[in-house]
């Protein structure tokens, strides 16, 4: 990915190079090129392309920016309302993912996220013990958990 992406900014310094324009424009142009070019030339490379990792990173965060909005209001409207009604509590959720560097993405994507937290992880990386401040039904809240933050890190993975 990183010799893909290196290889596409390099004919776009080309592209500006040749044609003597070095505006953001001349680049855009050149970079819309060179990944012309290596789309043209992806057979030779042993990894999919770049661009479809960098999808899969752009839609993890667009992922994660709803859920944050959308668990902000529902802590700003328990904050505000008179009458304390949450019910908090902590449940296990067990994960697919494998690697150790995709746990540390959930549990800190679950902890960044306002009303849940990531208390602990099991020693062999499968189990998170999440808090959240509000449980109406802890497998409908793991279940969504798997479907928004797992399934988005798992096609990163794949990307």
């Amino acid at each position: 990915m990183a010799f893909q992406l290196l290889l596409n900014m390099l004919l776009s310094i080309t592209w500006m190079f040749l044609n003597n324009d070095w505006t953001a424009a001349g680049f855009i142009i050149g970079f819309a090129l060179g990944l012309l070019i290596l789309i043209a030339f992806r057979r030779f490379f042993h990894q999919p392309l770049y661009v479809k990792k960098l999808w899969a990173i752009v839609k993890l965060l667009l992922i994660f920016t709803k859920e944050l909005f959308v668990s902000s209001f529902a802590v700003a409207k328990h904050v505000v309302s008179p009458k304390l009604n949450m019910r908090p509590g902590i449940f296990t959720f067990r994960t697919v993912l494998q690697s150790d560097w995709e746990v540390t993405i959930l549990a800190c994507l679950i902890c960044l996220t306002p009303g849940t937290l990531t208390l602990e992880i099991s020693r062999d990386s499968r189990t998170l013990f999440i808090h959240a401040m509000d449980i109406e039904d802890a497998d409908e809240l793991a279940e969504q958990i798997k479907l928004s933050f797992e399934r988005a890190i798992l096609e990163v993975r794949h990307a």
